[in-house]
């Protein structure tokens, strides 16, 4: 069903930062089973496609150059109502308004780096995991 699975990156920033390892726990102790992940790196073009939703605000440029500066970890989630509970996970965009415990406020550093990104819908979970994935990649 299509609202068992979400899709996240970990952003470059907590690549960076050495955080991998407990973001995964993070999600995996909160009852997400990863059916799909990978360290890969977006090139501009990449970058440019999946967030072509966002090409005419003014932090668009900014946004590419971060994606693009390193590597990333994607991933497909899946557990029971994953879009919502994942975007619980997470917290709010502004690791200053995110609620104690989420992974932005334990690892985000501001707005721009917040360290993870989750689907906000379940058809935007679909078009993002096929975006990163091949239907073979995930188990």
């Amino acid at each position: 069903m299509a609202d068992n699975r979400t899709f996240t990156m970990i952003k470059p920033d907590a690549v960076e930062n050495g955080h991998i390892g407990g973001i995964l726990d993070q999600i995996t102790a909160s009852g997400f089973r990863i059916v799909a992940m990978k360290l890969t790196q977006m090139t501009k073009r990449d970058a440019e496609t999946f967030y072509a939703v966002h090409n005419e605000r003014p932090f668009f440029g900014e946004l590419v150059e971060f994606m693009t500066r390193g590597p990333i970890v994607a991933a497909i989630l899946e557990k029971d109502n994953a879009v919502e509970d994942f975007r619980t996970l997470i917290g709010a965009t502004n690791p200053e308004d995110a609620a104690e415990g989420t992974i932005r406020k334990k690892y985000a550093t501001s707005i721009g780096e917040n360290a993870v990104h989750g689907s906000d819908s379940d058809e935007n979970a679909q078009i993002e995991g096929a975006f990163h994935f091949a239907g073979r990649e995930m188990f």
